[in-house]
């Protein structure tokens, strides 16, 4: 890699045959200004600066027209052409988050031999739960650091409409803006990461896993160069796009009824952080070889088995053994026969909405 310190800056070439209407359209129409022209007495070559961009227009310089993207929220959606047959496309600074429509299905993820963990951002290994991704609406993953440490990632935030983090196996150190010093997730902790929310992964311990819930699967995360984390601030009630920064520990966990006769759960906060987004629960049976139906009619829903085993039946389809590490997602308005709980059984419950 090429030391960093030995640039003092960059732009981009742009061929410009018919170089003085070109110039004429950048800094009248586009609000460019010239840092730079030569030669005075028949100019040929100009940088110009905006937007955090730097061009240089070259009247000899040979080569295919090139297409700029410039953030408008005023003006998104329009497209205009430059004499030097430069296009500009206008996109929106604040772009609207785009939710596919939700194709749902009966998936079941097995963790065996044949699970397949690809390379990921920051160098994480992801494990995709849902591969069909109910039509690009929702995203599971089973994400793991084998060889612990510090993490190899910077602050960022996500354009999304939902994220959660449960802390698996192992743990992680992370930091959040605006919710004080850094902190570890311990092995049944879990934190809601409201939208743009600054945030970044510090260090993990050996064999880390988590697992981590998003909506829309596909979505855009964004590296902040500018913000210190932390930010010295605590605001637990600060408002992120609707929602708040949640933070479940476990060791101060409360057990109750759980919606199925015969289990309870520990509520992980985030159904009321969320507005009702998103209810997401840890279940276990009160007895061994517990029994009862599962059912929604939300959007989606995702039942990890955290520990134990459980034999699952969806509308009277073959029985499933589950077994620590698996998952299925449940299709609105389907039973799912959930039977034979081992006593050390868990089940991490997501569904959207709330």
């Amino acid at each position: 890699m090429i030391d960093p310190a030995v640039f003092a800056g960059a732009e981009i070439v742009l061929p410009s045959p018919d170089f003085d209407a070109t110039l004429q359209f950048f800094t009248q129409t586009l609000g460019f200004t010239v840092d730079m022209i030569s030669p005075a007495d028949d100019p040929a070559r100009a940088t110009i600066n905006a937007h955090g961009l730097t061009i240089r227009l070259d009247r000899d310089f040979e080569g295919s027209p090139a297409t700029l993207r410039l953030l408008s929220d005023q003006k998104a959606g329009t497209t205009m052409t430059a004499p030097n047959g430069t296009k500009i496309d206008f996109v929106a600074a604040t772009p609207t988050i785009e939710m596919p429509d939700l194709v749902p299905s009966f998936t079941i993820s097995r963790l065996n031999d044949d699970a397949e963990f690809g390379v990921g951002r920051a160098g994480m290994r992801y494990r995709d739960l849902v591969p069909d991704r109910h039509g690009g609406r929702f995203i599971a993953s089973h994400i793991h650091i084998p060889v612990g440490g510090p993490v190899p990632d910077y602050v960022h935030y996500h354009h999304i409409h939902f994220q959660m983090i449960y802390c698996y196996r192992g743990w992680v150190k992370v930091v959040y803006e605006d919710q004080g010093d850094p902190f570890v997730l311990l092995a049944g902790d879990c934190v809601v990461q409201p939208p743009q929310i600054r945030h970044r992964v510090l260090e993990a311990s050996d064999n880390l896993q988590v697992i981590e819930i998003g909506s829309p699967a596909t979505h855009d995360t964004f590296a902040d160069r500018s913000m210190p984390l932390p930010t010295g601030r605590t605001l637990p009630d600060r408002d992120y796009g609707g929602q708040q920064f949640v933070r479940h520990q476990v060791a101060q966990a409360m057990w109750e009824p759980w919606h199925i006769d015969g289990f309870e759960c520990r509520d992980l906060g985030i159904r009321h952080a969320t507005k009702d987004v998103a209810r997401v629960e840890v279940a276990r049976p009160l007895t061994a070889m517990s029994s009862g139906t599962y059912r929604h009619t939300g959007e989606f829903a995702l039942l990890f088995i955290l520990d134990g085993d459980v034999s699952v039946s969806l509308d009277g389809a073959p029985v499933e053994r589950l077994h620590t590490g698996d998952s299925v997602t449940v299709p609105p308005s389907c039973n799912l026969e959930i039977s034979d709980a081992s006593s050390d059984l868990e089940i991490l419950e997501v569904a959207l909405p709330g």
